[in-house]
């Protein structure tokens, strides 16, 4: 008969010496202890899988942490899932993924993993009004829950109260971003499909509006009230910055003077800051050249051309022109982004080039090849149109005078902003 295999006990293990090499001690019923170099003791239960016949080694834990009766237990345990044709490493795996997804995969998690990919994809301003409409409506109801739990019937309830407020327009934009968010949850692996696929076809559609522009014969009337506001001088300069380079909002608030090349007459507007994240370069007319001169003795010294009230360092909020337009009468006439639409309308009925237009508004060529290839050409082609439109500007503020006019008629001299 062979001689049964001589146990472990507390005292044995105590005393195993760490040897030059790792060594076993066997327990029995595949139960063993190994002796590392380095003095650690570890358990392990080893045994053949069910279905490849492969020799596995599942750790239990350490000595003394695991005292020899647990790692019995353990072994007990493992050797009952095994005798089921189940892999016991796998199940046990799989329990800790799924305690692991109760604290690590929550819905916040998860949005701010999407979040950090995402906003590298669109302008900061946009990233931020991402992350704004998560936290306000989104977050106080989903932020702890475990992404394998959302349902679409949950989402649906949460977005019913803003459907109710006629926040369409929300609801649409937060319906869009979720979606985006499961759909990296699935891609992620965390979730086998996207349950909120369809949601957007059970509320309301919001009506879609136009930017409100004034007609093109109402410029007159914009540039009389931008010359006789009551608002900041930096303010005024912006809203007619905007104006003569038909840049957004935000990329006229966000200019810097690093981005200026005064000497070839161009703005180079970084694409991380345009809408479709493309370089967009404005050839400089006179008339925009002379509104930079008139606020250089404000901020030249700074980063930013329309620096904040608050912190200088940064630029002015993307909101600026619009909320002085609204002050000064124009609201639900015009917002800053529908002085866009008044430059366009007015070349267009001037005849200029359309595929020129759309350039110069940085609408995205559908051929983008042949866009990158013009480009160059592109900028000199554009200098007549712009010319003609910050000259069309300045001919409607003639009696009240726009700032770039104001500063062409002073030579030399310093335009002083308070």
């Amino acid at each position: 008969m062979c001689a049964q295999a001589v146990r472990l006990s507390e005292l044995k293990i105590k005393s195993a010496k760490p040897a030059e090499k790792d060594y076993v001690l066997f327990d029995g019923g595949g139960l063993q202890m190994r002796v590392r170099s380095n003095g650690s003791k570890l358990w392990n239960f080893n045994y053949r899988h069910p279905v490849t016949k492969k020799r596995i080694n599942m750790g239990l834990g350490t000595f003394p942490e695991v005292s020899l009766a647990l790692a019995r237990k353990g072994s007990i345990a493992a050797r009952e899932i095994l005798a089921q044709g189940l892999d016991p490493k796998e199940q046990r795996d799989a329990v800790l993924q799924a305690k692991q997804a109760e604290t690590e995969h929550t819905f916040q998690n998860v949005a701010t993993s999407w979040y950090e990919l995402k906003k590298d994809a669109v302008t900061p301003a946009y990233a931020e009004d991402i992350w704004r409409s998560l936290t306000l409506h989104v977050f106080p109801d989903l932020a702890t829950t475990q992404i394998s739990a959302i349902s679409a019937p949950q989402v649906i309830n949460l977005l019913r109260p803003l459907e109710t407020k006629g926040s369409l327009e929300t609801v649409k934009r937060l319906s869009q971003r979720l979606n985006e968010i499961m759909t990296y949850g699935v891609n992620s692996g965390l979730i086998h499909a996207n349950p909120l696929s369809g949601i957007r076809s059970v509320f309301k559609k919001p009506k879609k509006k136009n930017m409100a522009a004034l007609a093109p014969d109402e410029l007159k009337e914009l540039m009389m009230a931008i010359a006789n506001a009551s608002i900041k001088r930096t303010t005024r300069c912006l809203i007619e910055w905007q104006l003569n380079t038909m840049t957004r909002p935000a990329e006229a608030a966000t200019t810097r003077w690093v981005d200026i090349d005064f000497e070839k007459k161009i703005w180079t507007i970084p694409a991380e800051r345009m809408k479709k994240r493309r370089v967009h370069i404005v050839p400089l007319t006179d008339q925009a050249l002379a509104l930079l001169e008139a606020i250089k003795p404000y901020s030249g010294h700074r980063e930013y051309v329309f620096p904040a009230d608050r912190d200088p360092r940064t630029h002015c909020n993307s909101q600026t022109a619009n909320m002085a337009l609204k002050r000064m009468g124009f609201e639900g006439r015009l917002v800053s982004h529908g002085m866009r639409s008044m430059a366009s309308t007015t070349l267009n009925e001037h005849g200029w080039d359309p595929e020129l237009i759309e350039v110069a508004l940085a609408h995205v060529d559908k051929d983008e090849v042949r866009s990158a290839y013009n480009r160059a050409d592109y900028i000199e082609r554009r200098r007549p149109m712009m010319k003609w439109w910050s000259e069309h500007i300045q001919e409607a503020a003639t009696g009240n005078l726009s700032i770039s006019a104001i500063q062409n008629t002073r030579d030399t001299k310093v335009v002083s902003i308070r």
